[in-house]
């Protein structure tokens, strides 16, 4: 077999998936070598799947200035609708371990 260019490789890869066989069988049956079949078959497969996810969704963000709240503390809401009140100054690293441990008990 000659060697085969990009789109060759591409509808080889596919052939593949349509095939059954298990990656060096069709290697051996098309006189190809392995490790390119592979490397073609995870192409394509990352080009399927990009092609398969969504968008990303840009939505326009307005920050606006507030002033300090009268009471020494802030509140969080979490993306699981969890709010959490706590003084400033508190540990950062213990409120983002907090928050951590609130999302996967709300999965």
């Amino acid at each position: 077999m000659s060697k085969p260019d990009k789109p060759q490789w591409i509808r080889i890869a596919e052939q593949f998936e349509q095939s059954g066989l298990t990656q060096r069988e069709f290697a051996q049956q098309h006189e190809l070598r392995l490790s390119t079949l592979q490397s073609w078959i995870y192409r394509r497969r990352r080009q399927v799947a990009a092609l398969a996810a969504p968008p990303v969704r840009l939505l326009p963000v307005e920050v606006a200035t507030l002033r300090a709240p009268p009471v020494a503390s802030m509140e969080l809401l979490t993306v699981g609708g969890v709010r959490v009140r706590f003084q400033v100054g508190t540990d950062v690293d213990y409120v983002a371990q907090l928050v951590g441990v609130l999302g996967r008990a709300s999965c």
